[in-house]
């Protein structure tokens, strides 16, 4: 008995190292495995990732350790592919088609010196605009490499300019005194209002962003802070709200070589440690000159006895010296790895696959009304009235085929509703090949300045669609003036958006912001408008004049029929509250992200996500538009041309009162400008929703009653 137990349990453990040694292989030779052997792997890094967050390993350094927890964390941002999905890298998700740079040993890198920013702010200043060094002498070769700016990067203040610290390939060197800034009391109270207003020094290396990590909190963040407030209560003997400053950098640069895999170093990690020191300044300083306070052998360390105070000498002015050491650490973390941590905390792929199910199942409600309406409600009313005229009954029509003879009437002021029309059209033909254009690996969304710069071009070539649809509802309209039609689609949205920039450009130039743009881009955003733009709209709508007539199935009465009293919830203002809801509830979840990644500094690279959408925000906007225009319909009111647009456009309304909720609850803007700035642009992006989401609604509404009214016998 106890040999058959024994042979048994020698069998079992045979079986269970041959499914292991079975799984492991297909592992090794990257065959797709079942979904039971997924489950089990995945529990298996699950209980590995908890021990380790036990035992109080970090995910932010670059140790091995902290690469597989990132890996861990990450492995859902890591797949690609819809059915069948493959790992990949974060690098080759963010930046498809880059390869990476190799170094030679002691060969020279400039870091690169981007914007100072604040959250709390959301008003950029450049680096130099500061009291920091003075940018180094540069040849020609590489100036052109920093200072080339496309119009997106100029509209968004980003000027890449070579920072004053230079570094040398695998070269470490400690503390080294830079140079010496006299500031002034005016300038010296800006300083203090930077760091009181927590700005932050953004600079990259090798396209990576700098870093401030902290294994002992888990914590990464992006910059390095200007200066820092000594606390209300603090018990380090400082004194309270006293303002120091940073004058002192700690750069770490991790970098891997693997001379059987490629040649010379690749960059993986761009650290930097901010140190606040008061450094004795020499009489006749100069970068050769010794300082006791900064050798290459001195420990520089933030220590409250050593403190730099942001506070005036007796002459007058603050003197302070700047100086940096830098440190290489070989590491085995690889290229393609590097971009993990800058991941870490942002929120999960499967967040935003739960607001496109949340959105998808907004469109099947409304599918659901919209098919009871053609299916029950139009059946039974079209076989209604064509029994009527079968049987020559002579009771008076009621519902929606008693205004037959006014059903398309032309709207009043139908030339504002033409072009708001034709703008919608222009809009949403522009966000679909920006998103495709993405998609297809044409348009990376992690360069904010080509990206931007795209969005400007695919919007003026889509001005022909603008003078297009704008022209053929004027013409169905018996408009007169179709010259004056064509010159406000081409002019009324860039002409708003352009007076509400200007005017704000205005006080971003007397405040010295670096989103300020001079004159020749204005310039170049008006030969564009002017010698581009407004040319292919008027193609536009020279094309849809030449166009056949659209053809209604009904005659138009000469005289309009009173329109009886309507119910509450047909009241333009209601219908538009309603109406605007839907359209924004299916995209809410998804611009909480892209509201992250223009004001808090987050990332935001899912153009597939965003594809689907804009997809289910305009069938949301055209079963609205349907719903709401049958029930005016069927209430006798013939007016649904405007109301059609208004209830979707009321979306845009929605938009901006969310955007009003998030100022107020997710951001600590300081000041009136950053608010003046925040809602400008909210507004902006606002008032191009509801023109996409009205133009959907009065394309869709139309149709829909060419529709019914073609299926009923009309004298």
């Amino acid at each position: 008995m106890m040999r058959q137990i024994k042979a048994a349990l020698l069998l079992f453990l045979a079986l269970t190292i041959c499914v292991e040694a079975g799984r492991d292989g297909k592992i090794e030779r990257k065959k797709r495995l079942g979904i039971r052997e997924k489950r089990k792997i995945e529990k298996e890094k699950l209980k590995k990732y908890i021990e380790m967050r036990k035992q109080g390993f970090d995910e932010v350094s670059n140790t091995k350790s902290a690469a597989e927890m990132r890996d861990y964390r990450l492995r859902k941002k890591k797949q690609k592919g819809l059915i069948r999905k493959k790992q990949v890298s974060i690098a080759s998700v963010l930046f498809p088609g880059v390869s990476p740079e190799e170094y030679r040993n002691n060969e020279e890198i400039v870091m690169v010196a981007d914007l100072v920013d604040s959250a709390k702010t959301q008003v950029p200043y450049e680096y130099y605009d500061l009291p920091f060094c003075k940018a180094p002498k540069m040849d020609e070769i590489k100036k052109n490499k920093f200072y080339r700016k496309n119009l997106g990067a100029r509209l968004q203040g980003h000027e890449l300019k070579p920072s004053p610290y230079v570094l040398n390939v695998k070269q470490s060197h400690g503390c080294r005194p830079l140079c010496v800034v006299s500031v002034n009391s005016k300038k010296l109270a800006r300083l203090k209002k930077l760091v009181a207003r927590m700005y932050y020094v953004q600079m990259s290396l090798d396209q990576l962003p700098v870093l401030m990590r902290s294994k002992e909190l888990n914590y990464a963040a992006r910059g390095y802070p200007v200066g820092f407030l000594a606390p209300p209560a603090t018990s380090s003997g400082l004194k309270s709200d006293e303002s120091y400053l940073y004058n002192h950098l700690k750069f770490t640069i991790t970098y891997r070589e693997a001379p059987s895999e490629f040649e010379g170093v690749r960059i993986t990690g761009f650290d930097v440690h901010p140190v606040s020191i008061n450094h004795e300044i020499p009489d006749k300083f100069t970068p050769a000159s010794k300082v006791n306070t900064c050798t290459g052998k001195t420990d520089v360390g933030n220590y409250p006895d050593t403190y730099l105070k942001i506070r005036t000498d007796k002459s007058g002015n603050f003197n302070v010296m700047y100086s940096y050491e830098v440190e290489w650490v070989e590491s085995d973390l690889a290229w393609s790895d590097r971009w993990d941590v800058y991941l870490i905390g942002s929120p999960d792929d499967e967040i935003h696959l739960f607001s496109i199910v949340n959105s998808f199942m907004i469109v099947l409600f409304l599918t659901g009304a919209v098919g009871t309406i053609l299916v029950r409600a139009l059946r039974r009313d079209i076989a209604g009235y064509n029994e009527m005229q079968t049987l020559e009954e002579a009771q008076e029509e009621t519902g929606w085929k008693l205004v037959h003879g006014d059903v398309f009437r032309p709207p009043e002021y139908n030339m504002f509703l033409s072009v708001a029309v034709g703008t919608g059209a222009q809009l949403g033909t522009s966000f679909f090949l920006t998103l495709m254009c993405s998609i297809l690996g044409w348009l990376n969304p992690m360069r904010k300045g080509a990206a931007l710069t795209a969005m400007i071009l695919l919007y003026v070539l889509s001005g022909t669609v603008a003078g297009y649809m704008s022209a053929r509802l004027c013409k169905f309209c018996d408009g007169k003036a179709w010259k004056r039609n064509s010159v406000l689609t081409a002019t009324a949205l860039p002409g708003l958006l352009t007076g509400m920039f200007t005017f704000l450009n205005i006080f971003l130039t007397f405040a010295g912001a670096a989103t300020a743009v001079s004159f020749l881009t204005i310039l170049v955003l008006f030969l564009l408008w002017t010698c581009v733009s407004t040319p292919l709209v008027l193609l536009g709508a020279f094309l849809g004049l030449r166009a056949k007539e659209i053809e209604v199935p009904t005659k138009i009465n000469q005289i309009a029929r009173v329109v009886p009293p309507q119910p509450l919830y047909l009241h333009p203002c209601c219908s538009m509250v309603c109406g605007g809801l839907l359209p924004f509830g299916a995209v809410c979840i998804e611009l909480a992200f892209i509201m992250s990644a223009m004001w808090l500094h987050q990332i935001y690279y899912l153009m597939g996500f965003l594809m689907a959408v804009l997809f289910i925000v305009v069938a949301t906007c055209a079963e609205v538009s349907i719903v709401m225009t049958y029930l005016r319909l069927c209430s006798e009111d013939h007016r649904w041309w405007w109301p059609s647009f208004l209830n979707c456009a009321g979306g845009g309304f929605h938009l901006w009162l969310y955007s009003v909720w998030f100022l107020t609850n997710q951001l600590d803007l300081v000041g009136f400008l950053p608010i003046s700035v925040y809602m400008t642009y909210m507004t902006m992006i606002s008032i191009c929703f509801g023109c996409l989401c009205g133009a959907v609604g009065t394309v869709s509404s139309f149709y829909f009653n060419k529709i019914i009214y073609s299926a009923v016998k009309i004298d």
